[in-house]
């Protein structure tokens, strides 16, 4: 028999063998010089800008990088965009070991291609894989390799103001077992879809439904995650809300009645302040219940850099209440509402349904003068008609 002293010698020599072999599994090594291209052999028609329908329309190709606990991350492979072969006891459909990210790609007037804040959703990516025991990723060999899709299916990017190459990486559980437990295997992958402006006609202010009774994230929960489980079970509710003449929900949180986000965006309320001037305000990230958009830190960043040229615009992230709002309508001090996210950019709103009262907020059918600014700045930066040295990245 071993005695103590060496049982704890043979435990701890077992033991970092362990622990180094399962770091070294879950390292973010993923190297773009091995990339294997495969091309299509059958080419697909494309769409005709008009017709083009969000996320209905998928490009030649995909990128695709396989690990597993035992060998690490695979070498990418670009094969033509195709059905994935799963188990049907893949951890992915059982337990919701799954998340994504959405990001576009422009072209400017000289057909340059251009990514918007690539690192910001890798970012994001990597806490995603975390929350799920998913391993890390390098940020930069992975962009690198969306970049070598993108080239390959550079003509599939449209070349028009409001059009945009939409960027979906998915990463999913492949562990063969119905028990729960951290996934031993997944599969990171990336496609591509062509996409038009969200409206078709421009601008088109949208009415929101403040649900009273539906929660969409808890503090310390994953609301702060872009996992696939946090958008199912909000279909139902979008649901009932287009029933009651409502495009989106606004999601409230708490007996007060927190503004959290709207739909799938994050939401910004500009209020009258007592002298005169105007407050941006949106909810703030520190409970975890909050997606942290890209749009909204873009929005927020430039924002801040207005104030400081303009001290009659301040920038508040803090928790802004129904009956805030509500009292800020009847008093003339609520001027514009407006969702933030990549697919849409911004969404202007035009009323709030609470409580079988509607809230009005006064731009009505068109877009407020802040939302108008944003929306000019982030997409002036995306197009490249302002060139920004960290956001609009050339691909």
């Amino acid at each position: 028999m071993l005695n103590s002293r060496r049982f704890q010698a043979v435990f701890r020599s077992v033991y970092s063998e362990v622990t180094s072999t399962f770091a070294r599994s879950m390292s973010s090594h993923i190297d773009a010089s091995k990339l294997v291209i495969h091309h299509t052999t059958s080419p697909k028609q494309k769409t005709p800008y008009e017709q083009l329908l969000f996320g209905a329309t998928f490009t030649d190709h995909m990128l695709e990088i396989d690990w597993d606990e035992k060998t690490g991350w695979a070498n990418p492979v670009i094969k033509p965009y195709g059905n994935l072969s799963l188990s049907p006891a893949a951890s992915c459909f059982h337990y919701g070991i799954e998340c994504f990210e959405g990001m576009k790609a422009y072209k400017d007037k000289n057909g340059k291609m251009l990514m918007f804040r690539p690192d910001c959703n890798m970012e994001r990516l990597n806490n995603s894989m975390k929350r799920l025991c998913l391993p890390g990723i390098d940020s930069a060999q992975l962009i690198e390799c969306i970049k070598q899709l993108l080239k390959l299916d550079e003509s599939w990017v449209p070349e028009k103001d409001g059009y945009s190459m939409y960027i979906r990486p998915t990463a999913i559980g492949l562990a063969k077992s119905l028990g729960v437990a951290r996934s031993t295997s997944c599969k990171l992958y990336v496609i591509l879809s062509p996409v038009g402006p969200y409206y078709k006609s421009g601008f088109k202010p949208i009415r929101l439904l403040a649900n009273t009774k539906d929660v969409r994230a808890w503090p310390g929960g994953v609301g702060n995650s872009k996992l696939g489980g946090n958008y199912g079970p909000t279909i139902l509710p979008a649901t009932n809300a287009n029933a009651q003449g409502c495009e989106q929900v606004l999601w409230l949180f708490g007996e007060d009645h927190q503004i959290t986000e709207v739909g799938a965006m994050n939401i910004f309320f500009v209020l009258k302040k007592a002298d005169g001037g105007k407050e941006l305000v949106t909810a703030p990230l520190t409970r975890g219940d909050i997606l942290p958009g890209v749009t909204r830190r873009s929005i927020l960043e430039l924002a801040r850099n207005w104030e400081k040229k303009d001290p009659s615009l301040s920038v508040s992230e803090r928790w802004l209440t129904m009956r805030e709002v509500a009292a800020a309508g009847k008093d003339g001090r609520l001027l514009e509402a407006f969702g933030a996210g990549t697919a849409v950019v911004i969404a202007p709103v035009k009323g709030i349904m609470y409580d079988g009262v509607e809230i009005k907020v006064p731009t009505g059918d068109e877009i407020g003068p802040v939302a108008k600014k944003m929306w000019t700045a982030v997409t002036d930066i995306q197009y490249g008609r302002v060139p920004h040295p960290t956001w609009a990245i050339p691909v």
